[in-house]
């Protein structure tokens, strides 16, 4: 018997060990997004969307009539607290309600609502505009999106080493600096769902990276955690693809053919390989396009200050041979 119980304990202890998919609460994703039309005037969405994932979680979507980034945002629910994953990009609530969405979303306890802790993937304005909705409302938190925040709220020591943990309540949320695209930015990993919330740092389209260093630093980190992790989903800020891989056009409310939210956890293991082919400008890897926004938005500066340049040359030296001509006329 004796041998036997040892092949036991091996066995029990290696299962223990290893991360089990089938563990993680189920879900879907199966969702068709509003994309609106060509003419938000004529036939506008509702202004914010909301899927259920499951019972505890939920992804939102602000319209593409009220705002071109038409962002996305988590709300994942603990037994203890709730937590908001960024805001969007719309303040007024007459125009896009977001917190009385997620406030009708919470559950009730004695008599109150769940208390919600409103943290942000980064700072941009498209994730953050909405924090307004929140800032008087009771037992909510919204936690600032600069870096001394960030490191403060969640503990971190050594930016941008180390991984927090927010406990929910029955509940853990797995935090990581995934700097490059935003100073401060972070990632969500819930290990309850096996869902990984993204925000800009990963994507379908187009990736924005403002330091590549720190950005390929981040995308090897990210890749090194997840190595042995479950991961149903991975779920970015944006859509910026259509189902054909092409990009959508910037400033559009019309995203026609919309390609799906969700990623793969390949994505994010492959994504080392993908900055890394980052040339600090502007440079294509499979369904993405990356980009230094900064240097691109300076070059086409450049470019349309130097054909006004030249347009303005042009016109000066045309004026000053016909009035010469004019003169040589009149002599």
């Amino acid at each position: 018997m004796k041998p036997l119980l040892c092949a036991w304990l091996a066995i029990s202890t290696l299962c223990f060990m290893l991360p089990a998919r089938a563990q993680l609460a189920p879900g879907s994703m199966d969702v068709q997004w509003s994309t609106a039309n060509a003419h938000c005037e004529a036939k506008a969405p509702p202004p914010i969307q909301v899927h259920r994932y499951n019972a505890t979680t939920f992804v939102l979507r602000e319209s593409l009539c009220e705002t071109v980034e038409a962002p996305f945002m988590y709300l994942l629910v603990g037994t203890d607290k709730a937590l908001l994953i960024d805001t969007g990009d719309v303040a007024e609530p007459n125009r896009v309600p977001l917190g009385s969405t997620v406030m009708s979303l919470l559950p009730q306890t004695n008599g109150s609502t769940l208390p919600l802790i409103v943290v942000h993937t980064h700072g941009h304005l498209d994730h953050r505009t909405g924090d307004s909705q929140f800032a008087q409302r009771p037992n909510t938190q919204v936690v600032g999106t600069d870096l001394d925040h960030v490191k403060s709220f969640f503990g971190f020591t050594d930016w941008p080493n180390g991984v927090a943990q927010l406990d929910l309540g029955g509940r853990v949320i797995d935090v990581l600096p995934t700097p490059g695209h935003y100073a401060s930015h972070v990632l969500y990993y819930d290990r309850m769902t096996g869902l990984v919330f993204s925000g800009d740092f990963l994507l379908p389209g187009r990736l924005l990276i403002e330091d590549r260093t720190a950005d390929l630093a981040s995308a090897r980190r990210v890749a090194d955690f997840f190595k042995d992790r479950p991961v149903s989903y991975v779920l970015g800020g944006h859509i910026e693809l259509d189902k054909n891989g092409a990009l959508s056009g910037l400033g559009t409310s019309y995203h026609p053919d919309e390609r799906a939210l969700p990623m793969s956890k390949q994505d994010l293991l492959d994504l080392p390989d993908t900055v890394a082919d980052f040339n600090g400008f502007y440079s294509t890897h499979g369904m993405f396009v990356m980009m230094n926004q900064n240097r691109v938005l300076l070059t086409l500066l450049a470019a349309a200050v130097a054909i006004v340049g030249g347009v303005i040359y042009g016109l000066r030296r045309f004026l000053r041979r016909r009035k010469a001509r004019r003169m040589a006329a009149m002599a």
